[in-house]
């Protein structure tokens, strides 16, 4: 049903997230209600039996202990008084400690009760007058006349001493009323403590129960209808009608999908006539289909052949280049004699060039077959292709004096292990050709679990000669040099082949900026599925990838 403006029910009052809003503040309310009544309980509670436990109680030990102290001090005095030994004063003087302790820690606990300190400052003056007029005498007298100069000793003072034990049963009368009344308040703060959080929890669950009903009342049965009528309008019951009713926002939307309705009914006629030119529509676009799946062939066929040929282009170039150098050097050989240094010098450049020229070559064919030319990925673990890499290394970590440091344990990714050996071997590599002339280079592996892919999070460091913040993007490109060639070989090809692996492996490298002390790399390895096209190299005589991980030169290890 549908309802005017001028008589708009209560549930349409409001939208959804209206009603949802005003059910939440209401629970807010309540919590906080709750919370505050809750919170003063419990603080009244937790007041009442930190004042009986932490106060009163200990405060009772006290005073039975200041008590039992001024009865070893008679005793003693009365003992010494008799056989005149001074072995009987030890109690006497241990007591007199005791009673001054014990008073100062009455004091402590009692410090807000002064009806109680009453009792201890009469204990404390009588004590004080018993031994002024009694005790102190009593030793005094004995120490200069002996036991046997007044017979009546013993006897004396007990009126005094019978006082004060008077004021040890009011003392312990009055700390004993004291905790009963507090442990009185105490069960009835807890009573009523567990009778407002039992009442807190009955009104939360009435409030619940009613404000449930109250959802499903105004919004729950409002979008069962909705729904109902929009899946019998998707049905193909087209002249059903919705009517409009709920709350402000689902009226809305009801009317939305009713004039929607409509639409659909108007256009349904005029989408039959569309029917024919969707089928010629359709015809064309499987003939367009079929003309991409046939020019998808032809790419991938001159793919491969570009593949071929690239194989064959680096043999038929580096044949030349053999020859060159071989010729130079034979030249530079048979004509030594006739030659002057400045030929001599000609000849070096040559050759030089030509070497240079090889290792280029390989090297863009090692960078170029990351990805296509592999092992294929497998389970591997990490600590193998580490070790291999050491391996290939042996003789540059040997000669620099390497220090590396590396976890107990790598973990296993799915990859491919001749190019993740390559790739320790070319950061550890560079470490060592980088390293400071000042000392032994130092290199430090660390690995944690990155949690934002998966995979895993490794860092390379070394205490080399760094590179400036302004070049963390250049040295990931390739055959780009932050040095002359004078100063350190290379072709600037291995950081780029370094990123190019670990891109592959589904990961990640950047040069951290922050780090001073040399040069540090961070990369991820997220362990990537194998592609179904692995390419399958043309045998053209040279080198393959796998082949080319012996040296650090051959790894592409060319800064």
């Amino acid at each position: 049903m549908t309802t005017s403006p001028g008589k708009q029910s209560i549930a349409g009052r409001l939208t959804v997230q209206g009603w949802f809003m005003l059910v939440l503040a209401f629970m807010v309310i309540l919590v906080i209600i709750g919370t505050a009544v809750g919170a003063l309980q419990l603080s009244k509670t937790n007041r009442v039996a930190d004042r009986l436990v932490e106060q009163l109680q200990p405060a009772t030990a006290e005073a039975y202990r200041l008590q039992a102290a001024l009865i070893n001090q008679e005793t003693g005095v009365r003992g010494y008084a008799i056989g005149a030994d001074e072995q009987f004063l030890a109690p006497y003087y241990e007591g007199v400690q005791d009673e001054t302790r014990s008073a100062t820690k009455i004091r402590e606990l009692l410090g807000d009760r002064p009806e109680l300190l009453a009792d201890l400052e009469g204990v404390e003056r009588t004590a004080a007058r018993w031994r002024a007029e009694y005790a102190e005498p009593v030793i005094a007298g004995v120490a200069a006349r002996g036991p046997a100069a007044d017979q009546t000793t013993p006897t004396r003072g007990k009126a005094t001493f019978d006082e004060l034990r008077a004021l040890f049963t009011k003392q312990n009368a009055d700390l004993a009323a004291a905790v009963d009344l507090d442990q009185a308040e105490l069960k009835s703060t807890r009573t009523v403590r567990d009778t407002a959080l039992a009442a807190m929890v009955g009104v939360f669950l009435l409030a619940a129960v009613a404000l449930t009903l109250l959802v499903r009342r105004l919004v729950a049965q409002p979008l069962d209808y909705l729904e109902a009528a929009s899946l019998r309008v998707a049905d193909g019951d087209f002249d059903h009608h919705i009517t409009a009713h709920g709350p402000a926002d689902l009226a809305t939307v009801a009317e939305a999908v009713e004039r929607m309705r409509r639409q659909v009914v108007a256009e349904l006629a005029s989408s039959r006539v569309q029917e024919g030119v969707l089928a010629a529509q359709t015809a064309e676009l499987a003939a367009q289909t079929t003309e991409l799946d046939a020019q998808t062939a032809e790419l991938r066929r001159s793919n491969a052949e570009l593949e071929q040929f690239a194989y064959v282009a680096s043999h038929d170039l580096q044949e030349p280049l053999r020859k060159v150098a071989a010729f130079c050097q034979l030249l530079e050989k048979r004509y030594a004699d006739q030659l002057d240094e400045r030929a001599v010098q000609y000849i070096d450049y040559a050759v030089d060039g030509a070497k240079r020229m090889q290792v280029l070559i390989n090297d863009l064919l090692t960078f170029s077959r990351v990805g296509r030319v592999i092992d294929g990925n497998v389970p591997i673990g990490l600590d193998q292709t580490l070790d291999k890499a050491m391996t290939n290394l042996a003789a540059a970590a040997e000669d620099a004096e390497l220090d590396l440091v590396r976890p107990d344990k790598l973990p296993e990714i799915n990859g491919d292990p001749t190019l993740l050996t390559m790739l320790w071997q070319n950061l550890i590599g560079n470490a060592i050709k980088f390293r400071a002339p000042d000392r032994s280079p130092v290199v430090t592996l660390d690995c944690v679990a990155d949690g934002d892919t998966g995979g895993w999070l490794f860092s390379v460091s070394d205490n080399g000669i760094g590179i400036p913040p302004e070049f963390a993007e250049k040295v990931f490109v390739i055959f780009q040099r932050l040095h002359s060639r004078e100063e350190y070989s290379g072709t600037g090809i291995g950081l780029a082949l370094c990123k190019k692996i670990v891109e592959h492996h589904g990961g990640k490298i950047w040069l951290d900026t922050d780090y001073t002390d040399g040069t540090r790399f961070w990369f991820t390895l997220n362990s990537p599925v194998a592609t179904e096209e692995t390419e399958v190299p043309v045998d053209t005589g040279e080198p393959r990838a796998t082949e080319q991980a012996g040296t650090p030169e051959q790894a592409g290890v060319t800064g």
